[in-house]
């Protein structure tokens, strides 16, 4: 960097400077950087013009630079008051390797006598190599023992210069046994050879390497050395330590003979192989050495000097440890031991404030009050962090040399009337010193909380028959504010459910939010109560909230499976006849049962329990229907009587039992009925078939009037929204009860099969429900429905399986019982 640039950035300081005098934040002190090796008569800085000396006064002040020792390498020009470079400056004379170098000078103004502080900052150059304590290092290592990848540790090049300007690569001459490895640690960059090949002592004794060391400067300097590999043949185990490196923080000012470490190594060797003794390595600095020893036995690490934070800050010992084979073998390790310094000051906090008090309204970031922190201790010790009570809708916003304590959310003083501030300021030493003061703020009022639920809608399961005064659920609600405006009360919203008012079927804690059933409760009759809870404060004026209630009806097996045909009035057995020359699969009767359970709960099943001749009659345990197993036989009994049992999967299950009585006659004078006659010639039963065609026809009328209505206002509200065909929940909010329906399955020949019950639950508020209509041409069988729980017709097709999903819309909110 040349001396224009590092004039530029001492013009930007200087203006800096005179902006913070602006507004107020000068520290009063003067601060100024330049290059090392900068030309005698290299302008530093203006120091009458920084200090506010007017130039016909320069002369008349006599500027001049204290008697420190620092002063001899600057001198103020009298007739312009410039500080300017007096001799040459060599930064790693005055500061070594620290990063920082700050030169400390006072300014002295006469008449009137004035003394004021300067600081210049000595900026590091690239003038300076790396290079190595020892031109020549030597490594031996063990032939074939050895193995591939174990690194080695070598001296590492110094660099007077320091931050970019000093080591920053590692280049290893081209080899086939070895390559290098370079990491960084602490900002050091560590070169350690690493073990391409196995090593032959036989094949080639000696390696020598070239190891160059590059610094990051420009342009980049470089040194190298040379390192000897020796490969010997004996004593394959070398001690090893429980570390590679070893951190230390030891405070200055320790005494004397104070052991700080105790390093412990071992050989897997035996006899004077595995003896060795500890020694602080020839690269170790000769400051650490001089400060710092090693027990050669013990491998204690202890205090031989003064230790002093402002001589150094951190030390580095490289420790060997040499068996006594032959040859020797060693193992190495670091210990950084970082000086701390004392800390003997507690942190000053001033809080500055015109009032206590701050409206409830006040925007975010108003500026409650000022802070400011000060440490007579230097560095760490003197650097002071400030930490106020977490929680709180403050926070301290740093600004030049203090802290502004602002608000950082909303304040409510329905939540709090009064904060209480804990500021706590600590600085960075160890032990760290802190000191704290508490603030009190009071908050003004006003009633702004609604009471809200925890969650947007509340779903309680309870299966049929249940007792009355069983819990369903429990609604829960809170509020912020406090004393009586988050005092809340639930009560249920007004409302009648199939024309009985709402609070017959359930009620309400009205401080708990308890849910209780009020009745038994009938599947068959209904499936989902959808109810209103409501919840309300006691502040004034009342806030109140409400959030929906649906309570599902679960299906138990509560009801027998009810025979339509044969009908069994207790007083008459159903009779049928065949003629004597049926043959085998002959369709003797069909036995028809519905059950008004839902799901598993109305499959049935049909078997034959007794009969007066096993062999001769089979029923379809799915259908129902009564047929022969083989012909009829001239000696065969003229009077058969068949026990049907028809059972449901329900758990438990339950059953009904049918009666025939089968007459074989020698000629039927009449055609035998139909399967699909069994109802129509049943003596009491009504023609069920034809009422079911026509409730089918009513059915689709009111169907298709009601979907074409819906289908329009759909495609109305929702032409933009993407939906495609859909329902909203305006258009759902009346029928919701009506999604409950049964559905009646027939057989090929008309006669009912078995019904289900399917139920689809509430859709989100505002959602689109998609309408699943497949084409009339793919539809297998058809469904239709009509209001007020009528059940739905279905008829399946011939080898369909009666509980197959395949006739559900492909949505993942239907739910089947």
């Amino acid at each position: 960097m040349d001396n224009q640039s590092f004039v530029k950035a001492w013009k930007w300081q200087v203006a800096f400077s005179l902006l913070l005098c602006s507004w107020g934040w000068v520290s009063g002190q003067l601060r100024y950087s330049i290059a090392e090796e900068s030309h005698p008569g290299t302008v530093v800085g203006n120091v009458a013009q920084d200090l506010g000396v007017n130039v016909a006064d320069i002369r008349r002040r006599r500027l001049s630079l204290g008697s420190e020792g620092s002063s001899r390498f600057f001198s103020i020009e009298q007739k312009n008051g410039a500080l300017v470079v007096y001799e040459r400056i060599d930064r790693e004379s005055l500061c070594g390797s620290s990063l920082s170098c700050l030169l400390h000078l006072e300014v002295v103004a006469e008449n009137p006598l004035e003394l004021h502080s300067l600081e210049i900052e000595i900026l590091d150059i690239n003038d300076n190599s790396p290079f190595f304590l020892s031109s020549n290092q030597i490594i031996k290592i063990t032939e074939l023992i050895t193995i591939q990848g174990e690194q080695f540790p070598v001296e590492n090049a110094r660099d007077l210069d320091v931050g970019i300007n000093g080591v920053t690569q590692y280049r290893l001459n081209p080899n086939p046994y070895f390559s290098l490895s370079v990491t960084k640690d602490s900002g050091s960059v560590i070169a350690e050879l690493v073990l391409e090949k196995t090593l032959d002592r036989e094949e080639k004794s000696e390696h020598k390497l070239i190891l160059t060391a590059i610094d990051g400067g420009e342009p980049a300097r470089s040194g190298s050395t040379q390192i000897t590999v020796i490969v010997l043949d004996i004593n394959d185990n070398a001690p090893v330590f429980d570390q590679s490196r070893y951190k230390v923080n030891l405070p200055e000012n320790v005494p004397l003979k104070s052991v700080i470490l105790k390093l412990n190594a071992t050989d897997l060797d035996e006899g004077i192989n595995s003896e060795f003794t500890y020694s602080i390595d020839q690269h170790t600095s000769d400051a650490a050495k001089e400060i710092l020893d090693i027990n050669p036995v013990t491998g204690e690490v202890f205090v031989k000097g003064a230790v002093d934070f402002e001589e150094s800050s951190i030390y580095e010992l490289l420790i060997k440890a040499i068996d006594k084979g032959s040859p020797k073998r060693e193992g190495r390790c670091r210990v950084q031991i970082e000086i701390e310094d004392v800390n003997d000051n507690t942190p000053e906090i001033i809080f500055i404030s015109k009032n206590n008090e701050i409206p409830e309204n006040a925007s975010l970031g108003t500026v409650v009050g000022f802070i400011t922190i000060r440490d007579k201790d230097s560095g760490k010790n003197g650097e002071a962090k400030l930490v106020m009570s977490p929680g709180l809708p403050f926070k301290c916003q740093p600004m030049s040399q203090r802290y502004a304590l602002v608000t950082s959310g909303h304040l409510d003083r329905e939540k709090h009337s009064q904060y209480t501030i804990r500021l706590t300021a600590s600085d960075l030493g160890s032990p760290y010193l802190s000191s704290h003061i508490t603030i009190s703020l009071n908050i003004s009022d006003v009633n702004d909380n609604p009471p809200a639920f925890l969650h947007h809608v509340y779903n309680a399961f309870i299966a049929e028959n249940n007792e009355a005064g069983r819990l369903l659920c429990t609604v829960s609600a809170v509020d912020p504010d406090e004393g009586a405006n988050a005092n809340l009360i639930y009560s249920i919203a007004e409302s009648h459910i199939h024309g009985s008012p709402v609070s017959s079927f359930v009620y309400i804690n009205s401080e708990t939010g308890n849910i209780y059933a009020q009745r038994s409760f009938d599947y068959e009759q209904f499936q989902v109560l959808q109810i209103t809870a409501r919840v309300e404060d006691s502040g004034s004026p009342k806030l109140s909230s409400n959030v929906s209630v649906f309570i599902f009806i679960l299906d138990t097996n509560d009801n027998s499976p009810t025979i339509l045909y044969p009908e069994n009035t207790g007083e008459t057995i159903a009779e049928e006849t065949i003629p004597r020359s049926a043959g085998a699969g002959y369709l003797v009767s069909k036995v028809s049962a519905v059950d008004v359970d839902s799901g598993h709960n109305a499959w049935l099943l049909y078997s034959l329990v007794q009969s007066t001749s096993p062999a001769l009659f089979h029923i379809s345990e799915y259908t129902g229907e009564v047929r022969t197993l083989r012909g009829l036989h001239e000696t065969e009994n003229t009077e058969h009587q068949l026990v049907i049992v028809v059972s449901d999967h329900g758990e438990p299950s339950m059953t009904t039992t049918a009666t025939i009585i089968v007459n074989i006659l020698d000629s039927v004078a009449q055609e035998s009925p139909r399967s699909q006659d069994f109802l129509t010639n049943a003596k009491s039963t009504p023609d069920l078939t034809l009422y079911l065609i026509v409730s089918l026809v009513a059915i689709s009328a009111v169907f298709l009037v009601t979907f074409t209505i819906l289908l329009v206002r759909c495609l109305r509200k929702n032409y933009d929204s993407g939906c495609g065909f859909c329902f909203t929940d305006k258009s759902l909010s009346t029928s919701y009860m009506d999604q409950y329906k049964p559905t009646l399955y027939l057989n090929s020949d008309g006669t009912l099969k078995y019904m289900e019950v399917r139920m689809a639950p509430p859709e989100a508020p505002g959602s689109c429900y998609p309408a699943c209509f497949p084409p009339v041409a793919d539809i297998p069988g058809f469904t239709l429905s009509k209001t007020e729980n009528v059940p739905q017709l279905t008829e399946p097709t011939a080898g369909s399986n009666p509980l197959s999903n395949s006739d559900w819309c492909n949505d993942p909110n239907q739910v089947r019982y």
